[in-house]
């Protein structure tokens, strides 16, 4: 840890890797802050930053299988969540209460991700150096 900015040095010494979470709490369409947030997460990935992404409230429904989005005329680019692996972007998080309070479960999702309560949603961003909400 590097105590002058709070992030970490990558093992190559090149660097700071800050740790970066994004929140993701809106539905997919309807709105661009799903397809903004997914771009940032692409660019901070692209920058060697230790990149975490957790979906919250509507926000679950970013990664559920079987999107069909051709009626609402606007891409469907939740393909892209399966993508995220090649970019190093392997830490996605969904909490549980707002899987339940929509009837879904891990199963429903297009990628493998961890459950967590709120609880320990809270707790993990409490570690992290940024946290930037969509």
């Amino acid at each position: 840890m590097n105590e002058t900015t709070g992030g970490i040095e990558d093992d190559e010494g090149s660097g700071i890797v800050k740790k970066f979470m994004f929140v993701n709490r809106k539905a997919p369409y309807g709105t661009i802050y799903a397809l903004e947030g997914l771009e940032v997460v692409l660019i901070s990935a692209a920058f060697d930053q230790d990149v975490s992404m957790a979906f919250l409230d509507d926000g679950v429904y970013q990664l559920v299988k079987g999107q069909h989005t051709k009626a609402l005329a606007v891409k469907n680019f939740s393909p892209t969540y399966r993508a995220l692996e090649g970019y190093d972007i392997e830490k996605l998080y969904v909490e549980r209460e707002s899987l339940e309070m929509r009837g879904l479960n891990a199963d429903d999702l297009l990628v493998p991700v961890e459950v967590l309560s709120s609880a320990a949603m809270g707790d993990l961003m409490k570690t992290q150096d940024v946290v930037i909400g969509f």
